[in-house]
């Protein structure tokens, strides 16, 4: 990083930061219910048991491939997106298998990041505080690893719906949907053709929805899908996930100016440091704050208007806006 550019960031991270806000925030994230905590870490620890399932053995002479696949996918994380197809299974019915699309979906979700910190990219060394998988595999084999989770990903949902069930089959569009070229890849490419430019708040609204949220929506229709959700409660279920999408987001443009990089895994001040807009850098540190608690509240509403036990994706809701990591 250039000096001029070092000096820049620290001045934005200056302008955009607020000690007031700071203390909030902390604080809402000390008030989070310990139950929800303890219901967070069952779900998370059945979800990556699940992933742990479908994991390629580590042998024959592609071992190194299955080595770096398994690096990225076994650093831990939020699991928060297998997390969600197994609650809206759960809360709608879970009556078939969630196991291969719990895995799927996050064998997708870690490609995208394996392949966002080469330096084609976001060009980071951290993720989920362990040296990313290009500076252990180097960056050939992070790509093929990247190639390989997004495959196997397909062939652990395809070979599920070889049944025929249709609420499988609309599961796997879902999370397909989500993370191509209409949801997630769509959004990273105006990410990167965006990068050092002055960009309005509607294309910023588009990538984030895009790059961030698809996958999220993805993930809950799945769910919703695999438990039987009817049509009507279906929209209500993507209102939920487009809210929570955008609002995780905004929470994560707010932390990478004020979050702590031992709890956040990574380094801070990336996007500043990539010239990325962000929601701090366009609309203010205090906005952005409030729009994301905004988004919360019509996510929660979105759920009170379904006729399902929803009071872990309640507190879920929540927890986006108030983590620290």
């Amino acid at each position: 990083m250039t000096s001029r550019r070092k000096i820049h960031q620290q001045r934005m991270v200056r302008a955009l930061s607020n000690s007031k806000i700071d203390k909030e925030i902390k604080d809402n994230n000390d008030d989070i219910k310990t139950n929800f905590k303890d219901e967070l870490k069952k779900r998370t620890n059945i979800v990556t048991e699940y992933i742990k399932s479908f994991m390629p053995k580590e042998e024959g002479y592609q071992k190194t491939l299955f080595e770096a696949m398994n690096y990225s996918l076994d650093a831990g994380g939020k699991r928060l997106r297998p997390v969600l197809v197994y609650e809206f299974s759960r809360v709608f019915g879970k009556s078939l298998d969630v196991a291969p699309f719990c895995a799927a979906i996050e064998m997708i979700h870690t490609y995208s990041l394996i392949h966002d910190d080469l330096p084609a990219l976001d060009n980071d060394d951290l993720r989920r505080s362990r040296p990313t998988n290009h500076k252990v595999f180097g960056e050939a084999m992070a790509i093929l690893a990247g190639d390989g989770l997004l495959n196997h990903a397909h062939e652990i949902m395809l070979n599920s719906c070889l049944d025929g069930d249709i609420k499988k089959i609309k599961a796997a569009h879902a999370i397909s949907s989500g993370a191509g070229i209409y949801g997630m890849i769509g959004g990273q490419v105006v990410d990167v053709e965006s990068e050092g430019k002055k960009i309005d708040i509607d294309k910023l609204n588009f990538i984030h929805n895009y790059k961030t949220a698809a996958m999220i929506v993805g993930s809950c229709l799945a769910g919703a899908y695999l438990g039987g959700a009817g049509e009507e409660d279906i929209k209500k279920v993507k209102d939920y996930a487009l809210s929570i999408g955008l609002a995780f987001q905004i929470e994560d443009d707010i932390l990478d100016i004020i979050g702590d990089e031992k709890k956040l895994g990574k380094k801070i001040g990336s996007d500043i440091a990539n010239e990325k807009a962000t929601y701090p850098s366009l609309l203010g540190m205090q906005e952005s704050v409030k729009i994301a608690r905004e988004l919360v509240e019509k996510a929660k509403k979105a759920i009170l208007d379904l006729d399902i036990d929803g009071s872990f994706l309640i507190d879920l809701a929540d927890y986006i806006v108030s983590r620290d990591h």
